[in-house]
């Protein structure tokens, strides 16, 4: 089959499911985790984000001790701080959740299954990888795919593995096929942004992206997220986990900033 011809074919089975009855009943059940939420349970959706070109030690630190006094899921964190973040995590149940190929999803993929062995040795127990972006927008799914295959082998199947598509720079088109894409190469949970291209998360692409994968798969919103509202519409729409910065502003009510 021609390269656009299996793109044509991926996209049209999944926009097709996307019409289902049954993915609209599924979206059902996280419009009621959404409106029986509390601040507690909204914090274990929570990957607390420093990503910051120049974060310092104390910064991440500070982000840490944050995240284990609002018992947030995760710290979201470059691979660099991977062994500093994991001490500090230590049988907290906090995990330490690592990007690779971050920001851009440009690096070979030799590059980034190599990062991610060494974040997973160095204590991370979840991936947020992005795609190979260039290859999808060429129409090239065989690379896209192979990506994000070489770092699912490099988790040994044993790390949470979400892939950030980037959203603000795809067609609603090739969101649903990225969305295809990383199922097909067994990630764990798509994920919008990395929160330094020109947007962020949105309800439309969250609600999309839900119903591209179904019920099976983890969505996460990132990129945009300051407060408690913006978080339970996300959860509302679809998504299962949200990377923000602002995460004490959203669980204790106070206006914050979410710049990652």
């Amino acid at each position: 089959m021609e390269k656009n011809e299996l793109i044509t074919s991926i996209t049209k089975k999944v926009m097709q499911r996307l019409s289902a009855a049954q993915d609209l009943q599924a979206a059902s059940r996280y419009c009621e985790a959404a409106d029986t939420m509390g601040s507690a349970d909204l914090a274990q959706y929570i990957d607390h984000t420093i990503l910051a070109p120049d974060a310092t030690e104390e910064a991440v630190g500070k982000i840490c001790s944050e995240a284990l006094q609002y018992h947030f899921k995760s710290v979201c964190i470059n691979s660099s701080h991977v062994a500093y973040v994991s001490g500090k995590l230590q049988r907290s149940g906090v995990q330490t959740c690592s990007v690779v190929g971050f920001p851009l999803g440009a690096a070979l993929s030799q590059a980034k299954a190599f990062e991610t062995r060494q974040a997973i040795a160095d204590g991370a127990g979840e991936i947020d990888m992005v795609l190979n972006i260039g290859a999808l927008k060429s129409g090239d799914v065989k690379t896209v795919e192979d990506d994000i295959r070489a770092v699912r082998r490099a988790t040994r199947g044993t790390t949470i593995l979400k892939v950030i598509l980037e959203t603000c720079l795809l067609t609603d088109a090739e969101k649903v096929l990225a969305c295809e894409i990383s199922k097909n190469a067994g990630a764990d949970f798509v994920k919008t942004s990395t929160g330094f291209s020109k947007g962020g998360a949105t309800v439309e692409d969250i609600a999309l992206m839900r119903r591209a994968v179904g019920p099976e798969m983890g969505v996460k919103a990132s990129g945009g997220i300051r407060d408690a509202s913006k978080a339970l519409a996300m959860i509302h729409a679809g998504a299962t986990r949200l990377g923000t910065s602002a995460s004490v502003a959203i669980v204790t009510g106070v206006q914050g900033k979410s710049g990652y």
